[in-house]
């Protein structure tokens, strides 16, 4: 039985049949709305939704299908390019869940809401009025206004269009800043007369733009002469009873309690403005479950309990702490991105596990309340709880407005709970109403609020916990952190500082073979300079201390062809483990680290990750991100001036640094050490000095695509795989305080480069492997992914074992095997018993420069590479007797 209709009663006949008020429309529309009167000078009546989840308690899934489903049409309306192309912006308060959820069913589409709230130290972007609401000033306080600033559809969500004013203040103000081509405006029932919709039309045409409009109901709603006087009248009357005798407008009813059964099954229309089409709410329900937003996943609850204070001042309310993962935005109001969305679904299972132990072991009936306009992370918290809990789950939310309460089956609003608002609003204190709560019989009730509203006024004797306490035996208290953007820190400018002078990125084609977009070098170009030195002169030099392995090159090895032939070998059999290890380190970073991040590879195995990193994003999430390489050096640290120019341009805490894999953790505590230098000699915060790796086998890092040591056939070369760009060097005669570290572009190696083939192989696997990077990224965001450094302990075992005593000197894993072959000067191969096709190419090389390889029972690499221990040009090769180079 739908809640529209009570005993065969529609819950908007009393409002009908005393004020004449009338509803024509869809043969669905009375399933989805009853009536009700507000307390507002404007309008005497309200249409009350049964799917919005605001008043009136409904199935979650229900009410985030609903929304859900008319995302899906816009995609098909749009189509996948406009789509992926599209902003969507709901409006407060009522429609923040709304239109967050079509922002879902549209797929890759950022979501903005208006909001009533202002905060401190956001500027507003745009804002319009809503002239017959309660509450009429909308402010858009988007963290980047450039959401606003794209030419894509823009997305209008509300839920309900009744004369299509707000619709067109919206574009008024908006078009006059962003203009665009194209509109889509979308509710749950278009309710506007045929003048309003003919006005929307021409006002399109003035604009220049084309407007579109997706509803899931229409209608109109017809008032007779004088409603408002009358209903006001009848507001003003009930009321003064209700006080007189303590009536149902804040307390639970006297007469018959309002029921809250499942959802509708029949009779919710879908439609557009030019023909609608019937859909039961089953079937809505039914589109998410065929196109569910992202894969469900299990992870062990933690421990839940009650807040001390809690207890202490009311023994019925427990708080559930639900580990909200840090930086996630609250909702829509600052905007929230694909990477948010991300984030959130991964977390969503074990939030909802987390509140399933909270509630009692016999509740069979559980209401979940949002808190104004936060109702999308209440709502996704309930819609999770509902497949988890052996309770039926319910889903509204509390509101600023005020309508009378009636308890009758033939009204919609049969109850209201009355409490002093508690976020400290901008326009004061106030009264806060939940609706249809009173007297519904529920076993318990979660109230989710953010952290701004969890204040003294909601835990008062007279304050909303005190109020649902009143009517349900447990109350449980979630609390979100409410979501307020930083500035980012500003560089502090002094006399003959010289941060603000240094140069843009070098990029391609003029410096490396990547394209231009894929990366940009925070290097100086060294191409000019004669860097190299032979491999064993090298290698005498660093051993004895006469030199720094960055202050020169080793010659380029030039590989044969049977050595190519492997190469590419190589990278056909793995380019779908690459491509998934890719998928994998990416969705962990956008999870995790930011929804923006600025990929930052360290110089240069770590740069053919970040450009795939970077690609992963574009292709599953439409997202440009921004790309560079910088310099780091073992025992010399990061560029400081490289650290500075990202400053300056970005936001540190987006930052994310990139590297191809771990072998003994080496980089991983340089880059620590370095930015906590950086920090004291800059006053610069925000840099994490976790690394991003496509693999890492020596347990170093949590962000990570796989800890197995496999080949990654970027190894297997250097420049020619690495966008012709050297290792970088830092040598003081060619390096100045104020320029960034050096590197090399081999343009005469063209014919050999392999850098963008290599890249196009592996991200042409991209689509193969969605699946997979999916579960993969579940899986690695519930585990445990705490670094154990074994790989540190193993080389400090292998090193003392073979009599080397510098861990310098023992490369870990594939990756730094094949450098050792290439660079350095090698002494032994240690290769894991039982090693397949991993290493033949190391067996290749080792066989050409004459490297013994010895093959070991138990070693936590797939190989490990030992550089001489006491190569001088007199003591040769792998017995000190002989070089075969």
């Amino acid at each position: 039985m739908n809640n529209a209709v009570n005993d065969g009663v529609w819950s908007g006949s009393w409002v009908a049949e005393r004020l004449g008020v009338q509803l024509v429309g869809d043969d669905g529309l009375t399933e989805m709305l009853g009536l009700a009167l507000r307390r507002n000078p404007k309008r005497a009546h309200l249409l009350v939704s049964n799917v919005l989840g605001k008043h009136v308690p409904q199935s979650p899934s229900v009410v985030y299908g609903a929304g859900f489903a008319l995302g899906h049409r816009v995609r098909d309306l749009l189509g996948a390019e406009e789509a992926a192309r599209a902003v969507v912006l709901g409006y407060a308060e009522t429609a923040t869940g709304l239109g967050h959820s079509v922002a879902d069913g549209v797929g890759l589409a950022p979501y903005l809401h208006s909001t009533r709230r202002p905060v401190a130290g956001v500027a507003p972007a745009g804002g319009f009025e809503e002239s017959h609401s309660h509450a009429t000033s909308h402010l858009l306080l988007p963290e980047d206004p450039a959401l606003l600033a794209g030419d894509g559809p823009l997305v209008l969500v509300d839920d309900e269009f009744s004369t299509g004013n707000t619709v067109l203040n919206t574009i008024r103000d908006l078009h006059s800043r962003y203009p665009r081509r194209r509109y889509v405006v979308v509710a749950l029932v278009d309710m506007r007369s045929a003048a309003d919709t003919g006005r929307l039309a021409d006002f399109a045409g003035e604009i220049g733009a084309r407007v579109d409009l997706v509803a899931a109901a229409s209608g109109t709603v017809r008032l007779p002469e004088g409603v408002l006087e009358k209903g006001q009248e009848l507001v003003t009357r009930y009321e003064a009873e209700s006080a007189a005798g303590g009536g149902s407008s804040s307390a639970a009813p006297s007469g018959p309690v309002a029921q809250f059964p499942a959802p509708p099954d029949s009779g919710v229309a879908v439609t557009a403005s030019e023909e609608a089409t019937a859909a039961s709410a089953q079937n809505l329900e039914a589109d998410v479950h065929d196109h569910p937003p992202g894969a469900r996943g299990t992870a062990r609850p933690a421990p839940t309990g009650p807040h001390p204070d809690d207890n202490r001042t009311a023994p019925h309310l427990t708080r559930v702490e639900l580990a909200w993962p840090r930086r996630l935005p609250d909702g829509g109001r600052h905007g929230f991105t694909p990477a948010h969305r991300t984030r959130l679904e991964a977390a969503l299972p074990a939030m909802a596990a987390r509140l399933a132990e909270a509630l009692p072991a016999d509740a069979r009936s559980v209401l979940v309340l949002g808190f104004e306009e936060l109702m999308y992370a209440p709502l996704r918290l309930a819609r999770e709880l509902e497949q988890v809990a052996d309770a039926e789950v319910r889903f509204s939310t509390t509101t600023r407005s005020p309508v009378l309460a009636v308890d009758d089956p033939g009204y919609a609003i049969r109850t209201r709970l009355v409490f002093p608002a508690h976020d400290d609003p901008d326009d004061g204190p106030g009264e806060r109403y939940a609706y249809n709560v009173a007297g519904a019989g529920f076993d318990a009730v979660i109230a989710v609020v953010d952290s701004t509203a969890d204040t003294p006024e909601l835990h008062a004797p007279e304050g909303l916990l005190a109020q649902l306490a009143a009517h349900t035996p447990r109350v449980l208290l979630a609390v979100v952190p409410s979501y307020v953007p930083e500035p980012p820190p500003r560089l502090a400018v002094s006399p003959g500082d010289t941060t603000t002078m240094l140069p843009e990125p070098l990029r391609g084609p003029a410096f490396s073979s990547y394209a231009p977009e894929e990366v940009g070098w925070l290097l100086q170009d060294l191409s000019d300079v004669t860097l190299e030195a032979p491999t064993e002169e090298r290698e005498e030099a660093i051993q004895s201390g006469g030199a720094h392995y960055a202050e020169s090159l080793p010659v380029e090895y030039q590989p044969s062809e049977q050595y190519q032939a492997l190469f590419h070998t190589a990278l056909e059999e793995s380019a779908a483990r690459l491509a998934q290890a890719v998928g994998a380190v990416t969705e962990l970073v956008l999870a995790e680290r930011s929804p923006r991040p600025v990929l930052v590879s360290l110089a240069r195995a770590g740069t053919p990750v970040g450009v795939l990193m970077r690609r992963w994003a574009q292709f599953r999430h439409d997202l440009e991100l921004p790309h560079y390489a910088v310099s780091i050096v073992r025992g010399r640290g990061i560029d400081a001036n490289a650290l500075r120019r990202l400053a300056q341009d970005h936001d540190p805490r987006d930052v994310v640094f990139v590297d191809g894999w771990t072998g003994k953790g080496a980089i991983t505590r340089e880059l620590a050490v370095a930015l906590e230098e950086f920090e004291k000699s800059d006053g610069v915060t925000g840099f994490d000095p976790e690394i991003a790796v496509l693999a890492d086998p020596g347990s170093c890092v949590r962000t990570y695509g796989t800890r197995e040591d496999f080949l990654i056939p970027s190894a297997c070369l250097n420049s020619t795989v690495s966008g012709l760009i050297s290792r970088t060097v830092l040598r003081a005669d060619l390096v100045g305080p104020n320029d960034y570290h050096g590197a090399k572009f081999y343009r005469e190696l063209a014919g050999a480069d392999v850098s963008v083939a290599f890249l196009d192989a592996v991200a042409a696997r991209f689509p193969e492997v969605v699946d997979a990077v999916e579960a993969t990224a579940k899986e690695l965001l519930s585990g445990d992914r705490t670094p154990t450094w074994e790989g540190w302990a193993a080389v400090e075992r292998i090193s003392e074992e073979y009599g080397i005593h510098d861990v310098n000197l023992v490369k870990p894993g594939v990756g730094e095997t094949t450098r050792v072959l290439l660079r350095r000067v090698p002494w032994k191969i240690l290769a894991r018993a039982g090693a397949g096709a991993d290493l033949d190419h190391v067996r290749l090389l080792a066989e050409q420069r004459g490297v013994p390889v010895e093959e070991v029972a138990e070693l936590p690499y797939t190989c490990v590479g030992l550089i001489h221990p006491k190569y001088t040009r007199g003591a040769t090769g792998a017995d000190g007797k002989a070089v075969n180079v």
